[in-house]
């Protein structure tokens, strides 16, 4: 969701909280609860639910892995439904024209860290960059350029959906707003 007007920009971003995140952290949880349902089933040679047969599966070496995965898969999935929970990465992108100040907010992990804040002068932007990298897992970023500071990413690193015209427009369209020009690596 963007809000624009004649001397404000305000971009939001909800990285974190986004349909696929949920859909893959769902998965993730099943597919490591049933390995370990079957791994536990092994173990105690019966099985605890009639949906995952266990009775050809010895607990050593293959009801032991299987349980070493159900365990690794619960502690990703526990990651990924906390970086839900928190939000990580969200947070908004402001840009004013009147007062000639550049806000960038993030949300991270719990911690000292948590609010990432940046604020700085237009006067120290000193370009929009958009950075590609083509190949089998293709990157389309676009950065800012801050005199004494490098380059702050404004998009994802991985978000594939971005096209190469829809990040085009994007970069000319702050660019002329920032009045500052365009770099493409």
């Amino acid at each position: 969701m963007n809000w624009r007007s004649k001397h404000i920009w305000i971009e939001l971003l909800r990285e974190s909280r986004k349909t696929s995140n949920f859909f893959w952290s769902f998965i993730l949880f099943l597919g490591s609860l049933g390995f370990l349902v079957v791994g536990t089933s092994s173990y105690l040679g019966k099985n605890i639910l009639s949906v995952f047969p266990s009775e050809q599966i010895l607990f050593f070496p293959q009801g032991l892995i299987m349980s070493f995965y159900g365990i690794a898969g619960l502690f990703m999935s526990s990651y990924l439904w906390s970086t839900i929970l928190w939000n990580v990465g969200s947070g908004y992108d402001q840009f004013d024209r009147k007062e000639r100040i550049v806000c960038i907010f993030r949300w991270g992990f719990p911690g000292i860290n948590r609010r990432i804040f940046l604020r700085f002068h237009m006067k120290d932007i000193q370009s929009i960059r958009i950075q590609y990298k083509e190949g089998i897992y293709p990157r389309r970023v676009l950065y800012m350029e801050i005199r004494g500071q490098g380059a702050i990413p404004l998009t994802r690193t991985d978000d594939n959906f971005l096209t190469q015209g829809k990040i085009e427009q994007k970069a000319a369209e702050l660019a002329y707003f920032l009045c500052v020009p365009i770099e493409v690596f």
